[in-house]
């Protein structure tokens, strides 16, 4: 009798699962009919740039990184800095004074004030680095009074975020991009480099994720335990998964011939955050008190159009060193860069052996690293955060396509809105809306391949 039980409810959950699809396809096809008319103006063709002044939201850590590129990076110059907190306006200010640029001018009155910076006739590009619920508003409106924008990840929350973002984007003809300093990393770099010159063979799997202790980070209230804390009280899904899974992503040629098809994510029970406040802050604080839904391990699955498989992590409330996870399978080969960058190349490495990555440097160096190793020394992150930002004034001086836009930041920062779903659902197959209407069908070179 349990095993004949068991039957019915696996097909009927199956059953399910199929009609989940179908229905997901039929309201993502229907709502982007409805918003957006058939893609025919892509690429965006803006003119080039004498300079580039930017306007700056949001200046706490990332934000402040991002301003001490910018007065390093040629070609550019900040000239309005927006925060709610007025003494992060002075520090960036004295930052531009210190130099030897005009100091910017301050906006810090209220949540709502990017709008009035918005309103300015000498920015080109506003650039955000807000809590997450803000990106969305701060771009739309960028876009909306005749500027370029630029969001820290992820560029949206939700499915109907991503498709306000590409309707703005087309509509303007502006850029929106999301800012995946990820990407850039030196030995997510090399392996990108040994994706398109073939050595891995074609590609079958990658592995990635965001597995990083943020139990303290989510409880500071002087930091980002301000807003960040309360995602993991609302939402139960990968809150996070772009800095994995962009690099991954540029490695299957997703947006560039090939697309993500469905996802399925599953989540554990929820402990860590509780388990840390109870021993932090002992049985009777209010941190005690308070609930979390987001599990504590999300588990996602992404089947693309290509026929690649790859497994997304999300795993913050827990002590564990820090990893992305990074892991490209092929037909040739194997690599991954956690917890030590190792290879193994059919025909080239010992049988059965990993190799460290380091090996190959001089061989498959991006040339990216190569022309601007000298210039990313002392930035974050390991000088990825200056090559991205170099990156984006490159684009904008010459009117050329970005190497992330806007359909990259949509489909990335769905894994959000698409695994909430799934988890909700127990574990439904949820398909992405094809935010490019059929564009990412036609290959196209990644224009950091290009150099």
């Amino acid at each position: 009798m349990k095993s004949s039980f068991d039957r019915r409810r696996f097909l009927k959950k199956s059953a399910q699962a199929g009609l989940g699809i179908a229905l997901g396809n039929l309201a993502f096809s229907s709502e982007a009919e409805a918003v957006l008319p058939a893609l025919n103006n892509y690429p965006f063709k803006p003119n080039k740039l004498d300079k580039v002044r930017i306007g700056m939201v949001g200046v706490g850590g990332m934000g402040t990184s991002h301003v001490s590129n910018f007065l390093k990076i040629k070609g550019c110059e900040i000239v309005a800095v927006c925060d709610i907190i007025e003494d992060r306006v002075v520090r960036a200010q004295n930052m531009a004074v210190e130099a030897g640029f005009p100091k910017p001018e301050g906006y810090s009155k209220g949540e709502l004030d990017f709008n009035r910076m918005c309103q300015r006739d000498d920015i080109d590009l506003v650039f955000t680095a807000t809590p997450w619920e803000w990106h969305v508003p701060v771009c739309l409106e960028a876009m909306k009074t005749g500027k370029h924008a630029a969001t820290e990840v992820p560029a949206a929350l939700t499915i109907a975020e991503c498709w306000q973002l590409i309707e703005a984007s087309e509509h303007t003809g502006k850029h929106c991009i999301m800012m995946e300093n990820c990407n850039y990393d030196r030995e997510e770099m090399i392996i990108l480099n040994m994706v398109k010159r073939g050595i891995l063979g074609e590609i079958l799997h990658a592995r990635c994720g965001y597995l990083h202790d943020l139990r303290a980070v989510k409880h500071d209230m002087n930091g980002e335990g301000v807003w960040r804390r309360t995602h993991s009280m609302k939402h139960d899904g990968d809150l996070y998964p772009t800095h994995g899974l962009g690099p991954v992503a540029q490695c299957l040629g997703i947006n560039r011939g090939n697309y993500f098809d469905y996802l399925v994510s599953f989540g554990t029970k929820s402990r860590g955050q509780h388990k840390y406040a109870l021993d932090l802050f002992g049985l009777e604080s209010p941190q005690a008190k308070e609930e979390f839904v987001l599990s504590d391990v999300v588990s996602t699955m992404i089947r693309t159009m290509n026929g690649e498989t790859i497994m997304v992590t999300h795993d913050t409330s827990n002590p564990r060193p820090y990893s992305r996870d990074i892991l490209i399978q092929g037909t040739n080969g194997i690599v991954q860069k956690y917890p030590d960058p190792k290879i193994h190349i059919e025909g080239r490495s010992p049988a059965h052996t990993w190799e460290d990555l380091e090996s190959y440097k001089d061989e498959f160096y991006h040339p990216l690293w190569q022309q601007m190793e000298n210039e990313t020394a002392g930035s974050g992150h390991g000088g990825m955060d200056y090559l991205e930002d170099y990156r984006l004034i490159n684009a904008l001086l010459n009117g050329i396509e970005p190497d992330m836009d806007v359909y990259d930041a949509a489909v990335l920062s769905a894994v959000t809105g698409l695994s909430e779903k799934s988890i909700a659902s127990g574990g439904w197959p949820m398909q992405f809306p094809d935010f490019t209407r059929g564009m990412w069908k036609t290959p196209r070179t990644l224009k950091v391949m290009e150099l």
